[in-house]
């Protein structure tokens, strides 16, 4: 099994830092990675997103229902009180510019990847891949974990 390269890891946490700043109004503080199995539990809302290209693997963010509904109401600029479809859609599209903005910043340094759609997932739920490890970043603000970033990717060499 791959390790994987900390120059993967960086245009993801850049990406998903200024969006979150940019959409959201949230500065995050970026925890220490590691690696871990990817398993959540029932109170997650998981944003699962395909890298192909240069680099494969997927990415996911994962939040508890109580940290996406903080998101999503800060992204509508109203309070949202549960997982609906409107909830859904924007924990999904935040998904998409961060993802999108990650492969912009890797292709300024010469890294060409493509994103799948985001799949919305939310309960219990176990990966496993057999060609990378899986690195969780944790993100936070004021010491409340806010989001977790997995991400299992490697170059295409």
């Amino acid at each position: 099994m791959a390790d994987i390269n900390v120059e993967c890891i960086n245009p993801f946490l850049m990406a998903t830092t200024g969006i979150m700043r940019d959409m959201c109004q949230m500065e995050m503080k970026i925890g220490k990675p590691y690696v871990k199995q990817t398993e959540f539990n029932d109170d997650s809302v998981l944003i699962m997103i395909g890298v192909t290209g240069e680099m494969r693997g997927q990415v996911i963010l994962a939040f508890t229902i109580g940290s996406a509904l903080k998101i999503v109401s800060r992204m509508a600029m109203m309070e949202m009180t549960e997982m609906d479809e409107l909830a859904t859609s924007a924990i999904s599209e935040l998904g998409n510019m961060i993802m999108g903005n990650a492969a912009t910043i890797l292709s300024t340094k010469g890294i060409g990847i493509d994103i799948t759609p985001p799949t919305f997932c939310n309960g219990t739920f176990t990966m496993s891949t057999s060609y990378t490890k899986n690195v969780c970043i944790p993100l936070t603000i004021d010491d409340e974990l806010i989001m977790e970033l997995d991400i299992s990717v490697k170059s295409e060499e």
